[in-house]
C-alpha cells in the first residue's frame, strides 16, 4: 500500500507487533444527483434538469462519513472525487466543509455509460496511489449499484457492497446483510468499500468548515471520455397510474373487501 509515516500514531496488536506507524491514502467517489424531491420533467425525449436543484448522492453521504472515520482511526489523507461540469463542484465544497482533506473534479459534461464512468474514475485512482475507495453503494439517479465493484474491477481490487457497519480496530472489517443474517468481513487493502446506510449517523458541517469549504480550490482535472459501448436512444415518462376509486358509507365496505382481495391483492 501507499502510505505515509504517521509519528502521531503508534498502535499495536495483541502480540506486541508494531502496525500503527501508517496513515492510509483515502478515496471518496461522490456524484451529484437531481434532488430525491424534485420533480423531474422531460423535454423532447430527454430528461430537462435546467431547473432541478443539485445535491450529494444520499448513499455518498454514508461513504463520505465512513472514510472521515477511517482517516480518524488510522491516519492519513481523505480525498473526494467526482465526474461532472463545474456545477458539480457545490458537492466537493460540501464535503469539503465536513472534513475532507482534498477535492478533485474530473472535468467532463459529456455522457458517459457505467464502463466509461469507472475507466476514468480507476485512472484517477490509480494515479493517486490510493490504498482503499469508499463510495455509495447506489446513485439517486440510476440506482445501478455498478460504480464500487466496476471501479475495483479494473483495478483489480477487492471489493465488497451493501456495508452497513465497519470496524477499524486491528484492521478493516465490514458487516453485510446476507441470507438469514450478516457477513462479517475481513478486508485486505486495497479495497473499494460500497456504503449502506445501516446504523451510520452523518456529521454536519459548521460554520468553520463551511466558510473554509468556500475558500477551497477545487483540483479541476480534464478527461477523455471513453467512447460509450451502450447509448440512450431516449427517456420517456411511465404511463399514468389510473385514477383512484372512492366509496363512502358502510354500504361499501363489502364492495372494498372484494377490490382489496382482488386488485391490490391484501386480504
Amino acid at each position: 500500500m501507499h502510505k505515509k509515516t504517521n509519528p502521531n500514531v503508534h498502535q499495536s496488536n495483541t502480540l506486541g507487533v508494531d502496525i500503527g506507524d501508517t496513515m492510509v491514502n483515502i478515496a471518496v467517489l461522490v456524484k451529484q444527483v437531481p434532488d430525491t424531491n424534485s420533480k423531474i420533467q422531460i423535454s423532447g425525449d430527454r430528461v430537462d434538469l435546467s431547473t432541478v436543484k443539485m445535491d450529494i448522492s444520499p448513499y455518498d453521504e454514508f461513504a463520505v462519513e465512513n472514510a472521515l472515520k477511517h482517516k480518524e482511526s488510522d491516519g492519513g489523507t481523505v480525498t473526494a472525487i467526482t465526474v461532472g461540469p463545474a456545477g458539480a463542484d457545490k458537492v466537493l465544497k460540501g464535503v469539503k466543509a465536513l472534513g475532507v482533506d482534498n477535492i478533485i473534479r474530473l472535468d467532463s459534461d459529456d455522457y458517459m455509460d457505467s464502463n466509461g464512468l469507472q475507466t476514468v474514475l480507476a485512472q484517477e485512482i490509480s494515479s493517486g496511489g490510493y490504498d482503499v475507495v469508499y463510495c455509495g453503494k447506489s446513485a439517486a439517479d440510476t440506482g445501478a449499484g455498478s460504480t464500487g465493484p466496476g471501479v475495483a474491477e479494473k483495478l483489480g481490487w477487492g471489493s465488497v457492497s451493501n456495508i452497513t457497519e465497519i470496524s477499524f480496530d486491528g484492521g478493516l472489517t465490514v458487516t453485510s446483510p446476507c441470507e438469514g443474517g450478516n457477513a462479517i468481513i475481513a478486508v485486505t487493502l486495497p479495497a473499494v468499500v460500497s456504503c449502506d446506510k445501516g446504523s451510520t449517523k452523518v456529521r454536519k458541517s459548521n460554520v468553520k468548515g463551511i466558510m473554509m469549504a468556500k475558500r477551497a480550490q477545487v483540483d479541476v482535472k480534464s478527461v477523455t471520455t471513453p467512447a460509450p459501448s451502450v447509448s440512450i436512444v431516449s427517456h420517456v415518462m411511465p404511463p399514468a397510474k389510473p385514477a383512484g376509486k372512492k366509496f363512502e358509507g358502510g354500504e361499501s365496505a363489502q364492495t372494498v373487501a372484494q377490490l382489496l382481495r382482488d386488485e391490490a391483492n391484501i386480504i
